[in-house]
């Protein structure tokens, strides 16, 4: 008999991996299950879930189909098998207790935004978690930051010492309520509680009085530490230039631009937003995902925020409130407000109400304090969208932990610890790598104090040991140093090798290209500082085919933060007298001519520095890239461009003459936006002119950009055009940074490539 009738009942064991993990895909299936008539049971089993269904094939076939079809919107379930399985008596289906004594296959969940669901029981006066400002549901809230481990189950979360009240636990316990078993489920009577405090120790515990006070101290004001999802937010008005003045001396952040949280208003929530920048398709789509990131847009000439927030940039990173607490504190306050990490700047933003009040407790006038513990730091995101992709600056809350496939496969477990700047760490095993959030800079003992907490919990999370590790191969990178000491085999990596596998990781493995790899500096295998480098070939086999003239930099590593230096560098390297060096740099100069702390580079971040210094913009930096942020912002669009010379060694290496540039730059008759938009120009030409040469003697189509220096939209955007237009095809990374925020993942993939393939034959 053809019907499901004559042929009876089957039974399935349907097994999902991929990110099935807090985002409410056992109570889904369930409800799946209900919906189709179908017995049985699902289980959560560290990482996947297994489901054992029984019903008629059809039902089956259409319950199957809709597990991923039909499955939650922040779910990516993957079908990983399907076996038949004997049918038994069965005339339920129910959700079974987590198996925890299996091999672990976790995927670790970030942590959401607040649902539109939750955001409209918060301004419901006739909802119990009315102005809560902790509310969430199995669709949203925070993930990462609160699981203590795995499996995701409430007693593994920091949710563990708040205690179900009887209405939550009906929730929580209740199918059909979008509550069933969502972790971090709370109330105002069960839940974690604000408290609002003062410098003078006055002190405010109910959750209403808290948001009233605090709304009350920004509209006066306050610079006020937030505790949010992943750490404390400094914030206050964007509108005063005296608090953000208070804010910029004290902490001390001079210059670098300052992210702001605008309230949601209008029928897509963006109607604030389009008042102070100009978003785009694919910026307002950023602003609106899930993960809720800073994303860099232009601003509106009459936008009514501080000059203060973004000095000298014509962008400014806006974000949206994405958790509840921070829903309230912008409708209160029905303005901007500034929205910048709770930290001393460079170090991985601040978890604990102790070391705020401590720490940063001289400059900020009250604090909202909450008492949900965070379990681990996650700092904001920020994209810069580019060429019509979003582009990740920071990967952080939201977004990481970012879980990636390998095209190769690892013999063993093997951590990668990045580089000394913008610091992450990826954790690798078989084909699967998980790189962490943005930790910050290692200069400081706190930034390394997490960093190696980190990477004890990631290995901790995934149930995952690594047998070694990879780093920098420059060794005084305090990670490297970190590598050594770790009692584990270390493999070290080239900083620009690192570079060009994060471009080329999604190469076919037979083909070849040429990487730019353009950053501020790092050490190359011949013992000099690179960073203007094109690299051809594969991850694994790597040869250097073309860079920039190198120079000597006056004073090596001060140049970074001393454009002039960078500047002074090239004028001397070409003979001339530098315009901008300071009174009494002549001993600095003799130094220079003897080679004394002047170690040479090629970078072209430093060119860029050069540049900036040269036109009359940055001699001194406060933070890092200020001099290439502040070229880029008064270019005009690239053009009046020149070509370099190009010429070649004895070793067949090409090399671009930045000489020329000079006379550009200090042609001060000539308006700096038209200098900045030749100099990026030139650039542009230059590396077109090292492809094209190299495609004369090397056959190849496939381009990656890669480094620090393309996170300039201007230079990439026009030189994905250029390249394109002949006949190349441009790959630069839309899921990691550009920067070395992505290194470690370039660290994986390069030593990846480098092991023994295995015997196949």
């Amino acid at each position: 008999m053809n019907d499901d009738r004559g042929r009876g009942l089957e039974a399935r064991s349907i097994r999902l991996s991929g990110h099935v993990q807090g985002v409410g895909f056992r109570p889904f299936v369930y409800r799946i299950a209900q919906t189709h008539g179908v017995a049985g049971w699902v289980q959560n089993q560290l990482g996947e879930v297994e489901v054992l269904a029984q019903a008629a094939p059809s039902v089956l076939d259409r319950f199957q189909r809709d597990l991923v079809s039909a499955a939650p919107a922040l779910s990516r379930p993957v079908l990983e098998a399907v076996r038949e399985r004997a049918v038994t008596a069965r005339s339920s289906f129910e959700i079974r207790v987590s198996d925890a004594d299996r091999e672990p296959r976790v995927h670790v969940p970030p942590d959401y935004y607040t649902c539109d669901d939750c955001v409209g029981e918060l301004l419901d006066p006739d909802d119990r978690r009315f102005r809560y400002p902790f509310v969430n549901c199995t669709q949203c809230g925070p993930r990462y930051t609160l699981i203590c481990s795995m499996p995701y189950d409430r007693a593994n979360t920091s949710m563990a010492s708040f205690p179900l009240c009887a209405a939550c636990r009906r929730e929580y316990e209740d199918p059909a309520d979008r509550r069933f078993h969502a972790e971090p489920i709370a109330c105002p009577v069960c839940g974690p509680s604000l408290t609002f405090r003062d410098q003078d120790g006055r002190q405010a515990d109910s959750n209403e009085q808290a948001l009233e006070h605090a709304v009350r101290a920004l509209a006066d004001g306050a610079i006020m530490a937030v505790k949010g999802v992943g750490g404390y937010h400094l914030m206050c008005d964007a509108a005063r230039d005296d608090s953000i003045a208070r804010l910029r001396a004290a902490k001390p952040r001079p210059h670098k631009p300052l992210a702001i949280m605008v309230p949601v208003t209008g029928d897509d929530g963006l109607a604030a937003v389009r008042t102070l920048v100009r978003p785009g398709p694919g910026e307002t789509e950023l602003l609106l995902s899930p993960a809720r990131p800073i994303v860099l847009m232009r601003k509106q000439r009459s936008a009514a925020i501080s000059k203060l927030v973004a000095p000298g940039l014509a962008e400014v990173g806006v974000m949206l409130p994405y958790s509840p607490l921070h829903h309230l504190l912008l409708a209160g306050s029905a303005r901007p407000l500034v929205a910048t990490s709770a930290n001393i700047s460079g170090e991985p933003v601040l978890t604990e109400a102790v070391d705020v009040e401590q720490r940063i407790g001289d400059f900020v006038d009250v604090y909202l304090h909450h008492d949900r513990p965070i379990v681990r730091p996650a700092d904001d995101s920020v994209y810069r969208p580019a060429a019509g992709r979003p582009r990740p600056i920071r990967l952080g809350r939201g977004r990481a932990p970012v879980e990636m496939t390998l095209r190769r496969a690892l013999p063993r477990p093997i951590l990668a610890v990045g580089g000394h700047m913008k610091n992450t760490v990826a954790l690798a095993w078989e084909q699967r790598m998980v790189i962490s959030p943005h930790i910050g800079d290692m200069d400081a003992a706190r930034s390394i104090s997490v960093f190696a907490a980190v990477i004890e919990d990631l290995q901790a999370l995934y149930g995952k040991q690594a047998t070694g590790v990879v780093c920098d191969a420059h060794r005084q990178y305090a990670t490297s140093r970190w590598a050594r000491r770790s009692g584990l085999p270390v493999t070290e990596v080239s900083h620009h090798h690192a570079h060009a596998a994060v471009a080329a990781r999604d190469w076919p493995d037979d083909e070849t290209g040429l990487v730019f790899t353009w950053d501020g500096v790092g050490l190359g295998p011949d013992g000099n500082l690179w960073g203007g480098e094109a690299l051809f070939g594969a991850p694994g086999r790597w040869l250097r085919a073309a860079t920039f003239r190198s120079f000597r930099l006056p004073g090596g590593e001060r140049a970074g933060r001393e454009p002039w230096r960078s500047a002074a560098g090239i004028c001397w390297e070409s003979g001339i007298e530098c315009p901008v060096a300071p009174p009494g740099s002549e001993l600095l100069s003799a130094a220079w001519s003897r080679g004394l702390n002047a170690p040479r580079t090629t970078a072209v971040g430093r060119l860029f520095d050069a540049a900036a210094a040269l036109t009359g913009l940055v001699s001194t930096a406060s933070f890092e890239g200020q001099g290439p942020m502040y070229l880029e912002a008064i270019s005009d669009t690239p053009g009046g461009g020149i070509p370099l010379p190009l010429s070649q060694d004895e070793d067949g290496l090409l090399i671009s003459d930045w000489q020329p540039l000079l006379t550009i730059l200090s042609n001060s008759s000539r308006p700096r936006p038209e200098r900045a938009a030749a100099f990026h120009d030139t650039l542009v030409r230059a590396a077109l002119d090292q492809a094209r040469a190299l495609r004369k003697v090397s056959e190849f189509q496939r381009v990656g950009l890669s480094g620090g220096v393309f996170q300039n939209r201007l230079l990439t955007e026009h030189l994905l055009e250029r390249f394109t237009a002949d006949g190349f095809s441009v790959t630069i990374d839309a899921e990691l940074p550009v920067n070395d925020g992505g290194l470690c993942a370039g660290q994986i993939v390069e030593h990846a490539a480098r092991l023994p393939r295995p015997d196949t034959g």
